[in-house]
């Protein structure tokens, strides 16, 4: 391996690469994957000059640390956090030079969830049906990264951009969710319907990259016969047994047997890919299905 790598020094709670992920193998059953907050990470790729198609790193709360074997530029967006480089405080969404041998520490998130750190030249892991993301349910793609991993660095295409800070949306407060009701809202009450619409649910710490699982108001069901398999998109909302929703996120499967009440719009889902345990959840219907 030359000396365009990083040295993982602390891999955190769940760091993994991602880029935009692997679209189109759904017949396949294979999910999209891909960064969880895309605005973010398009963003960090963009303050070190590197394409739009470069993979980055996403930090699950507890950030990480790097040791770059040569002088490179990273950036870290996402949610807000502290940001250091052989302990001395560096800026967090803007460009910030790391020299060979310096350890760089993503700290813990103050707000939201995921953070992003892009280096310039992108990580250069081997792709995997056209992705280098990693896909936590199909197992396609890097490992997690653990403590010791080292990982290729592509050669820089472009200069960084010059900004001091660049400007982010803040981890919501509240999630509120633009849905398209469907398909399968004919399998729910009317009553549940309403609560599904007007009521307060909330982020549950079950909530990982496949699905953002929630608790409060139950939604019951009007048909209780078994549904035959179908195939999810990204930002169904499916409602199992349990009668809260689950949002499906990057990771989620390519086939479930739970009705789908609606589905949130794509791009509305960086949002909810910040939102801590405990956020309240809103869904609005952005448009009402024909014939209802």
């Amino acid at each position: 391996m030359t000396d365009r790598a990083l040295s993982v020094v602390r891999a955190g709670a769940l760091t993994t690469v991602q880029d935009r992920g692997r679209p189109g193998h759904a017949h396949l059953g294979v999910p999209r994957s891909g960064a969880l907050d895309g605005p973010a990470a398009a963003l960090a790729n963009r303050l070190v000059g590197n394409g739009p198609d470069a993979a980055v790193l996403e930090t699950t709360l507890d950030g990480c640390s790097l040791r770059p074997r040569s002088t490179v530029t990273v950036a870290v967006t996402g949610a807000p956090c502290r940001v250091r480089v052989d302990g001395r405080p560096a800026a967090w969404g803007a460009p910030v030079r790391v020299r060979a041998g310096a350890v760089l520490d993503v700290g813990p998130a103050v707000l939201g969830v995921r953070a992003y750190v892009a280096v310039s030249g992108g990580v250069a892991v081997e792709p995997v049906l056209g992705s280098r993301s990693t896909d936590l349910l199909s197992g396609l793609g890097p490992a997690p990264l653990a403590d010791g991993t080292v990982l290729p660095l592509g050669a820089p295409t472009g200069p960084h951009a010059r900004v001091d800070v660049a400007p982010q949306a803040a981890p919501p407060a509240e999630l509120v969710l633009r849905v398209t009701p469907g398909p399968r809202d004919d399998w729910f009450t009317g009553e549940a319907l309403r609560r599904f619409l007007s009521g307060t649910f909330f982020v549950s710490p079950a909530s990982n990259r496949i699905g953002l699982r929630t608790t409060g108001p139950v939604l019951e069901r009007a048909r209780c016969d078994e549904l035959p398999s179908e195939g999810m998109v990204l930002g169904a909302v499916q409602v199992p047994p349990a009668g809260t929703p689950v949002i499906f996120l990057a990771d989620h499967p390519t086939t479930g047997g739970y009705p789908v009440i609606a589905v949130v719009h794509a791009a509305d889902l960086s949002a909810a890919a910040q939102a801590r345990p405990g956020t309240p959840v809103r869904f609005v219907a952005a448009r009402a299905r024909r014939g209802r």
